[in-house]
């Protein structure tokens, strides 16, 4: 895949889970110019969060139905609709109206996905995926910095504004750049969901899907919970300044974008389980909150670089087990994240005002030992359970185990040579007393 391409899908998630992360940072003055209360203005968030989990559902599986270039260019059309609804909104059911409709349709970064997933070659998916999804993190934490200071410059509406015009844009060079993913043997829309529902008694799928589930339950508490203990004492940092660990988050989400060559190697598996353990580790260093910002920094990113890891392995491995659905596939496993962050998101709230940042901190660290221990579950029936489906050829180690071509061609060529010596002793009888000779010496 052409790395300008891999570049403009990388783009396509960005902008669009932008649309649905973006009001985060300045809820306060969204809620003051609609006209909301303080006490249900996480509503604005919250709406958005849940067309999301509606499209995950209806409009993810489309995917597998039509062309997924088509899909995405009308998909960011809409997105780009939705914000523009929001950015304009001269009421509060105005913006909520723009907020779903825009999180309907910002699940077109699954459909991305699972386009790169189906147009990549094996041997190439897991680091196409890595690049594309690392588009995913840069929207949601960087959508914390940017959306910050336009709203500091021109209000929060300017935020929605810029998202729209970027959301247009990027429809046009979907239809214009990306190829056709036309796939003639395409199953009909009610056989894709009622696929969607059965995959969730696929051992293979729902051991990858809860290890999403604690993976973003544990990333949802850090992240929805951080600004409450960095706005009090004893640090009193502003909005803008809080903002600057999006940064953090970051600097480890990009350091994983090469981890999908793991999984091109074979050890998406493997990889799974130490960037899991290193998820337990960060939560050690992020629980320093209250004393040490450098500690808090370097847990930012040892958590945000697990996160990554572990998410661009469980999609490689979803899209390999299941490659005639996977966009179905990638909306299902999606529909984890949705339930985890949101769970994250509402606990970690409750619990700081009840235990202070001690509770957060245990819930975070618990939750990622539950994903290490879903993980360990399936180590066991991994190889029971994993549906057979066609691998490269590529070698795993030094005696070519994948590799039988070459053990048969290099027999053959030895055969033929101890046929040629054999010739050859027979007109030559002193070259077999020779070679006996040489043996025996």
């Amino acid at each position: 895949m052409p790395w300008r391409t891999r570049l403009l899908l990388a783009s396509v998630c960005g902008v669009a889970v932008a649309s649905v992360y973006a009001g985060q940072p300045v809820l306060g003055p969204m809620g003051q110019d609609l006209g909301v209360p303080v006490g249900t203005v996480g509503r604005l968030v919250a709406t958005g969060q849940l067309g999301y989990l509606v499209g995950l559902v209806l409009l993810v599986p489309l995917g597998d139905v039509f062309d997924r270039r088509r899909l995405i260019a009308a998909h960011l059309a809409l997105v780009a609709a939705g914000t523009a609804i929001t950015a304009a909104a001269p009421s509060a059911w105005a913006a909520y109206s723009g907020l779903a409709a825009a999180g309907v349709f910002a699940v077109v970064v699954q459909t991305a996905v699972a386009y790169t997933a189906s147009v990549s070659p094996p041997a190439e998916r897991g680091r196409n995926l890595g690049i594309v999804t690392s588009g995913v993190v840069i929207g949601i934490l960087g959508a914390r910095v940017v959306a910050g200071f336009l709203a500091d410059l021109w209000g929060w509406r300017s935020i929605y504004l810029a998202l729209a015009l970027l959301a247009a844009v990027l429809a046009l060079l979907t239809l214009a750049l990306l190829p056709a993913d036309v796939r003639p043997d395409a199953a009909r829309y009610g056989q894709v969901l009622r696929s969607f529902g059965g995959l969730f008694g696929q051992p293979v799928f729902l051991s990858r899907g809860l290890i999403a589930f604690f993976l973003f339950a544990s990333f949802g508490t850090l992240w929805s919970g951080m600004a409450l203990p960095l706005a009090g004492a004893p640090w009193h940092l502003g909005e803008a300044q809080i903002g600057l660990f999006g940064v953090a988050g970051l600097t480890g989400a990009l350091g994983a974008a090469r981890s999908g060559r793991w999984g091109d190697a074979g050890h998406a598996h493997r990889v799974t389980g130490i960037a899991l353990a290193l998820l337990i580790a960060s939560w050690a260093a992020i629980g320093q909150l209250p004393w040490s910002l450098p500690l808090l920094v370097l847990g930012v990113i040892l958590l945000d670089f697990a996160v990554q890891v572990v998410h661009v392995s469980n999609q490689h491995t979803l899209a390999a087990a299941y490659p005639d659905r996977t966009s179905t596939t990638i909306g299902a496993y999606m529909v984890f994240y949705s339930l985890g962050s949101a769970l994250g998101a509402a606990a970690t709230t409750a619990l700081y005002g009840a235990t202070g940042w001690t509770g957060p901190t245990a819930l975070g660290a618990a939750l990622a030992l539950c994903a290490l221990a879903t993980w360990a579950a399936s180590t066991t029936l991994k190889p029971r359970h994993t549906p057979p489906h066609p691998q490269p050829s590529r070698p795993e180690s030094k005696e070519g185990s994948l590799r039988p071509e070459r053990a048969f061609s290099r027999d053959v060529r030895a055969g033929e040579a101890r046929g040629e010596t054999e010739r050859a002793c027979r007109r030559n009888p002193s070259r077999r007393r020779s070679t006996h000779g040489g043996r025996r010496a």
